[in-house]
């Protein structure tokens, strides 16, 4: 059925539970899996009177979010690799989560997306927005919500 499962991951305990789900349905569709972390792309501000974050300190910030977004790579690898199941782990900076998402089930041929829903209704929803919202409405490919 789906050959390259695309799991993405933001590192909460939600996320954490629907890469284990998701490996596990790998395993049993002898798919592999594409771990996938987004950092999201740090948009400089001004501040008080024309005053800017320097670049060298927006990649520093740049920087430890990769750092932190691998360990979370590393950690569904092993998830992975106890399963039996081939694992490709990527990172990307990303204007959105969601770009990021659907840009990476694309670039690397995923047939299908798993992924977590946090499950925000009303106005947290609205005002946090829904990646996984966004996904299923954009994705040209399969996605399956895990809560």
């Amino acid at each position: 059925m789906f050959k390259n499962i695309l799991i993405p991951t933001d590192g909460s305990a939600t996320a954490s539970k629907a890469v284990k789900a998701g490996i596990e349905l790998a395993r049993e569709l002898g798919a592999k899996v594409t771990g996938y972390y987004a950092v999201e792309a740090f948009q400089p501000q001004v501040y008080g009177e024309g005053y800017m974050i320097d670049s060298k300190t927006v990649k520093n910030l740049e920087q430890r979010a990769r750092e932190a977004g691998q360990k979370h790579i590393d950690s569904m690898a092993k998830i992975a690799q106890a399963a039996g199941v081939t694992f490709k782990g990527v990172v990307t900076v990303a204007e959105t989560p969601y770009d990021g998402i659907i840009e990476a089930s694309r670039k690397h041929k995923c047939d299908a997306i798993f992924m977590a829903s946090h499950g925000r209704r009303g106005l947290a929803g609205l005002i946090m927005g829904s990646v996984t919202h966004k996904v299923l409405t954009h994705s040209k490919v399969p996605v399956l919500v895990y809560r």
